[in-house]
């Protein structure tokens, strides 16, 4: 359904992973946003995305358990808010910015689900905030 890698322009040849699916996530992100504004706990966003989700019939997990191995053995776990086509992690915060441990953690995510495309979004306050992090190290 959605290019896996899609080539943007330029000799340099830059890619935008996963364009179509990303896009497709961030304007539903902001469809709720706009419907719902930016006052509320991350549970009801978490909810609202959910339902969209179903609505479109994109294939998704939530609060997906991630184990972390360490010579095989594990040594924790995390929880993410959305796996997305088994592709995208999207994570939401409703802080009043985000700052480098949100980052840190989605980069923990992907490392620990071998990923390579998550969204940090922050839905508190009057817009969206939305960063895309990628995970340089993962597998083709």
């Amino acid at each position: 359904m959605y290019a896996n890698i899609i080539t943007a322009n330029d000799a340099n040849m830059t890619y935008i992973i996963y364009k179509e699916l990303s896009f497709f996530l961030i304007g539903l992100l902001f469809e709720i946003h706009n419907k719902l504004g930016g006052s509320f706990e991350e549970k009801y966003y978490q909810r609202a995305i959910e339902k969209k989700l179903l609505e479109s019939k994109i294939k998704y997990s939530k609060e997906l358990k991630a184990d972390l191995f360490l010579d095989n053995d594990k040594i924790g776990n995390y929880f993410l808010d959305f796996l997305i086509e088994d592709k995208i992690i999207l994570e939401l915060k409703t802080v009043p910015k985000l700052l480098p441990i949100h980052f840190r953690q989605v980069k923990s995510y992907l490392k620990a689900k071998n990923l390579k495309l998550g969204i940090l979004v922050n839905l508190r306050g009057a817009k969206v905030q939305y960063k895309r992090i990628l995970n340089a190290t993962a597998a083709e």
